[in-house]
């Protein structure tokens, strides 16, 4: 048995989509959310493998932007919507997928790739590197204690229309998205992937809430939320089940969680994907009735190595020769001499000096955001210094000063 592997014509995408649909389970998707994902979707950047007349893989990439440490906006494909038909299994597909999608992305001039996988297991093979985590919380409020800082008194929180408010919320969104590394900057018609609310998606649950948060007139903050109502023999068990929520300032920020905490007629906060430095953390009185688990969040593959490594600023000096290992993508394999100052430009070209650590592609996607250490990498023996002091050099100018986070899937 042979496969075609091309792109999907326009015509064709919904019968490519329902490929995606039927190996994620085969529950139909809700038709706002089929015409938001449509008209997000680039046919031109997708592929597939055809046997016959029935589409039997996917996958997609879609034109992104994110920020990465010293706040400069690279481009990147957001891998996305990848697939197998289980009658396919094992034959090649996804291995042939992801070599003419890297070569696509190189094409068309993206350093990087980035997606969220839905098994971990699946793409290191690959060269992606998990970079980002995901905190995860289950506040008991009934229990939990929150304690605000000074000026959250004067900040107005209002109810308001996701809708009616999704560009006041979009602008917080932009003015945080760039100083977290990993954070997708919005790309046109993204914006409503923060408002799309199907019923089948609820699950019980509340159409989506929102509320803004407003000092000196100005908005400063958002959360978008919905809630479950529940109850037992004692009372009220309701949940608020938070989708997203940013905000400018302390004071605004605390503002939002005390509104969220004292929502009537529930007793747990349910976060789902939040950073890893997430301040919440610090004004609760009891972190440990916060249930906080961490998993993984967004991987990252470098796709071109010297273009990559040149578009992020590093946190403290750096000259250091770099022998990456890339068997999936060979024009990056080799040695990179990396060098830099503090915050300014840095440089990445290919030498023939001596390395002074060795490392697969993979962990340099890990470590790219600045969130995973090339010192707990070295530990983990994925990392080989071959220049006494170049893991703790490299290690510490490769950190960032915030957790790298990204907010939403795709």
């Amino acid at each position: 048995m042979t496969t075609e592997l091309r792109v999907p014509s326009a015509s064709e995408w919904n019968t490519w989509f329902e490929c995606l649909e039927l190996a994620f389970g085969g529950v139909p998707t809700a038709p706002e959310s089929l015409e938001t994902y449509a008209a997000l979707a680039a046919p031109e950047r997708s592929i597939g493998h055809r046997d016959g007349a029935d589409w039997v893989a996917t996958a997609g990439a879609h034109r992104f932007r994110v920020t990465v440490p010293g706040g400069s906006e690279v481009a990147a494909a957001g891998v996305t919507m990848v697939s197998v038909a289980a009658t396919h299994r094992r034959r090649g597909l996804l291995t042939a997928m992801m070599r003419r999608q890297l070569d696509d992305v190189r094409s068309w001039g993206e350093p990087l790739a980035v997606l969220t996988a839905s098994e971990p297991g699946i793409y290191g093979r690959f060269g992606y590197g998990a970079a980002t985590r995901e905190l995860n919380m289950r506040i008991d409020t009934s229990r939990v204690r929150l304690d605000v800082p000074p000026g959250a008194d004067g900040v107005r929180v209002r109810y308001a229309s996701p809708v009616r408010a999704l560009a006041a919320c979009e602008a917080v969104y932009a003015e945080l998205a760039a100083t977290r590394p990993g954070t997708p900057v919005r790309q046109p018609g993204w914006e409503r992937m923060a408002v799309l609310d199907p019923e089948q998606a609820r699950d019980g649950g509340s159409p989506l809430r929102c509320v803004l948060a407003e000092r000196d007139d100005r908005v400063t903050g958002y959360a978008t939320y919905r809630t479950r109502p529940d109850w037992d023999h004692e009372g009220p068990r309701g949940r608020v089940l938070l989708r997203d929520l940013g905000a400018l300032d302390p004071a605004s920020y605390a503002a939002l969680w005390r509104f969220l905490f004292g929502i009537d007629l529930t007793s747990v906060v349910e976060c789902s994907n939040r950073p890893v430095d997430d301040a919440v953390l610090h004004l609760v009185s009891d972190v440990r009735r916060c249930d906080v688990r961490l998993r993984d969040g967004l991987y990252v593959r470098l796709v071109e190595v010297g273009a990559a490594l040149e578009a992020r600023s590093y946190r403290s000096p750096v000259d250091v020769v770099l022998d990456v290992e890339d068997a999936f993508c060979p024009w990056n394999a080799g040695r990179w001499r990396l060098t830099a100052e503090a915050g300014g430009a840095a440089s990445c070209r290919r030498t023939e000096d001596p390395a002074d650590l060795a490392l697969s592609v993979r962990e340099l996607g890990a470590v790219y955001l600045g969130g995973v250490s090339l010192t707990e990498l070295a530990a983990a023996g994925l990392v080989r210094e071959t220049r006494q002091g170049a893991v703790a050099e490299a290690s510490s100018a490769f950190s960032s000063d915030v957790e790298p986070w990204c907010p939403h899937g795709f």
